[in-house]
């Protein structure tokens, strides 16, 4: 999970620099345009609530008496009617133009209570009253702001209408409160729908930069650095260009991926982690290790040797087509993973078609992701000796790291035993390569050193794999990390979760599904991290733990994700006592413990 915490530092990034440039107009006496000193974002809570946030630019501040919260239309009044707003206190200023009134900055948040009939989601048309000054001295005039909020489907079909919020609720802290939680993927959803094009931008690419240094993103280092490393000596120019391709490959397939996911409600990331189609690229990755080796010559004919390092040039060193392959191919078989950020942006295209702003998010995002690989590949071509012994000790090192990115990708189609064997494969050829080196310099030493630590992880790894070990970073089992002692139910299909949530309506228990997929890295963070920790093993004590294993990707696993519009796991969703499912609590991707407790609690409150 991407923590809230990636949403603010984007924001503060941009605060930062917005309000740089707005400091510099202001000194030459401009202003920003209203709609960018004041940009709002309205987005559904819960099937009866709305939360209009207010993102405000540095020296600018809005009036709470100027607030005002409307349906646009005579139709959609006749579909709903808002309540009401429970409105934060604000600041007191001595204004020039009003007197003493009550002012925000920086940021603010309203909950609107909706009264709509049951039944299923509902497109409602808001209007949005605000007017605001800047602290130079301009006063802006009255203004409105029109959007569409599109609120999830109700609980029960009775016909029924949702009753207020009591209006002594003004003045709650909103963002404290359970009742108007708000996900990280719906924030950036809803950013992406309303927000100014220009700090949607910005905010993905930020959040792409963080998305580089997750497990699913790491992998690339080493088949970019091979790319480099199988050049040779070149220039740093050149090793620029040949990154930049790498990235730019990445950035198009992730963008065309997320369209073609969007449009189809499917994971095409999913069609991508079949066994055999893993297993087929591990395999080519250890052909380009083995290349590097240069083994070809002993352990294959002269025909395939011939053919196979020609392909494996093209694809990992050569042409500028075949390095953007590799990043395309790298987007859809190493990267797959969904975090807030993805399924925002495939969610705006999927609910509303706006395909231009979804996919320029998703397209930011996936070059804030490649940024860092920009730049240690742009930085390889000056780092790497020129050519000579040293220089063919670095293609073999690259080529252990090629090993390293099989075993990763096997590791998801194996058992948690026998990828102990699979990483004691590299570890095995990066002892045989350092310990070879005869030097006496210092770097020698330190290079033989690390060689002997990579055998001796590699003998407790074998030793793991034979006493029952399952995790290559504690390999004997008595040094394991505790195991989850959650049982969950496992479920296939929409009909066997209708009967699970049903039956835990009956006996008043809430329920928690968890999406899972064996090709999923973030899934097994989950499981080995996150479940595991006491708090939230006893905060889910009383619930119903359920399952949904995606793996096949079958038609019974799409309708099971069509039925949630998700796009993969992890996805974690709850339900309450009475079996209505509390969507802004839903949790995608990563969630450290500490976070994932205090939702769990939120969720599952009374």
């Amino acid at each position: 999970m991407i923590k809230r915490t990636f949403f603010v530092l984007a924001w503060l990034l941009t605060s930062v620099i917005t309000g740089h440039v707005a400091r510099a107009q202001l000194g030459d006496s401009e202003f920003l345009p209203p709609r960018e000193a004041f940009q709002v974002v309205a987005l559904p809570t819960a099937a009866d609530k709305i939360s209009v946030q207010f993102l405000i630019q540095p020296g600018y501040y809005i009036y709470r008496h100027r607030l005002s919260f409307d349906i646009d239309t005579a139709s959609g009044e006749q579909l709903a009617r808002l309540g009401t707003p429970v409105i934060p206190e604000g600041k007191e200023k001595e204004d020039e133009f009003f007197g003493l009134q009550q002012v925000y900055y920086d940021y603010l948040e309203v909950a609107v209570p909706v009264s709509r009939a049951a039944g299923g989601s509902l497109e409602l048309p808001l209007t949005v009253g605000l007017q605001g000054c800047a602290d130079a001295g301009l006063c802006y005039p009255p203004e409105k702001r029109r959007m569409t909020v599109v609120l999830p489907a109700t609980a029960s079909d009775g016909g029924a209408f949702f009753t207020d919020a009591p209006s002594s609720a003004a003045g709650l802290d909103v963002r404290e409160n359970a009742g108007f939680f708000v996900s990280e993927q719906d924030r950036l959803a809803a950013l992406i729908r309303d927000g100014a094009l220009g700090w949607v931008l910005i905010t993905f690419f930020g959040l792409g930069l963080l998305l580089a240094f997750t497990p699913c993103v790491l992998p690339m280092v080493p088949i970019l650095s091979g790319i480099i490393a199988g050049q040779g000596a070149i220039s740093t120019s050149r090793a620029f260009v040949l990154s930049l391709t790498y990235v730019l490959g990445m950035a198009v397939v992730n963008t065309l991926a997320g369209v073609a996911a969007a449009a189809a409600g499917q994971q095409v990331q999913a069609l991508f982690q079949q066994p055999w189609i893993i297993s087929v690229f591990a395999g080519l990755f250890v052909l380009f290790a083995l290349s590097m080796f240069g083994l070809f010559t002993i352990q294959l004919p002269s025909a395939l040797q011939s053919r196979l390092s020609d392909v494996s040039n093209r694809q990992r060193a050569g042409t500028l087509g075949g390095v953007a392959v590799m990043g395309g191919l790298s987007a859809l078989i190493v990267s797959a993973c969904v975090a807030p950020p993805l399924f925002a942006a495939l969610a705006v295209m999927a609910q509303t078609g706006d395909v231009w702003r979804g996919g320029s998010a998703l397209f930011v995002m996936s070059l804030g992701m490649g940024t860092p690989l920009l730049i240690i590949g742009t930085s390889a071509g000056r780092l790497l000796p020129k050519a000579g012994a040293w220089m063919e000790t670095v293609k073999k090192f690259f080529g252990v790291l090629m090993l390293g990115v099989a075993a990763w990708m096997l590791e998801r189609i194996t058992s948690p035993g026998v990828s102990l064997l699979l990483w004691a494969i590299p570890l095995i050829a990066a002892a045989v390569l350092l310990l070879q080196i005869r030097s006496r310099t210092l770097t020698a030493w330190l290079a033989r050193g690390s060689g002997a630590v990579a055998a001796a992880w590699a003998g407790l790894l074998i030793v793991g794999f034979f006493m029952g070990g399952r995790d290559p970073f504690a390999p004997l089992p008595q040094l394991a990390a505790p195991v989850s002692t959650l049982e969950f139910r496992k479920i296939k299909t929409v009909a066997e979760l209708d009967r699970e949530v049903a039956a835990a309506a009956a006996a008043g228990r809430p329920v928690m599904l968890d999406f899972y997929a064996d090709w999923c890295v973030s899934c097994k963070e989950m499981e080995r991290d996150t479940f595991t920790d006491d708090e939230v093993q006893a905060a889910l004590s009383d619930a119903v733990l359920l399952k949904a294993d995606v793996t096949a990707n079958d038609e019974a696993d799409q309708a099971l994700l069509q039925r949630f519009e998700i796009f993969g796991p992890p996805t974690i969703a709850f339900w309450d006592r009475s079996g209505a499912e509390r969507a802004n609590f839903r949790v995608v991707g990563f969630m450290p413990p500490e976070d994932f407790a205090v939702v769990i609690q939120l969720a599952l409150a009374p």
